[in-house]
C-alpha cells in the first residue's frame, strides 16, 4: 500500500471503513496497512456474516469490529455511515 505523505488534518477524526465478507486470510494485512499509513485514524471492519473468522482476524489486527446481519455490501455501507462518526472517511471497498 502506498501512503499519502501530504499535509495531515491534525484535529480531524478519520475513520477507515472496511466492509468485508469471508476475508480472514487478507483482513489482518489490510488493517495493518491502513494503521501504518493513517496512524491517527480509527479502522473499522464491518463483518457481513462471514463464516471464516474474519471478525476475529480483524480484531486481532487492531480494528474495531462491527457486524451487519443483512447480507449485501449496500447494507454494510449504510450501517457503517449511520453508526460511525468522523470528520473524514476512507472507504475501502
Amino acid at each position: 500500500m502506498t501512503c499519502f505523505s501530504g499535509e495531515t488534518m491534525t484535529n480531524a477524526r478519520i475513520a477507515v471503513l472496511i466492509p468485508c465478507f469471508n476475508e480472514a486470510i487478507a483482513i489482518g494485512k489490510v488493517v495493518a496497512d491502513f494503521r501504518a499509513c493513517l496512524p491517527g485514524a480509527e479502522v473499522y471492519v464491518c463483518d457481513n456474516n462471514s463464516s471464516d473468522g474474519t471478525a476475529l482476524a480483524a480484531a486481532a489486527a487492531g480494528a474495531v469490529v462491527r457486524r451487519e446481519g443483512l447480507q449485501g455490501k449496500g447494507h454494510v455501507i449504510r450501517r457503517m455511515f449511520a453508526d460511525i462518526e468522523a470528520d473524514a472517511y476512507v472507504l475501502a471497498g
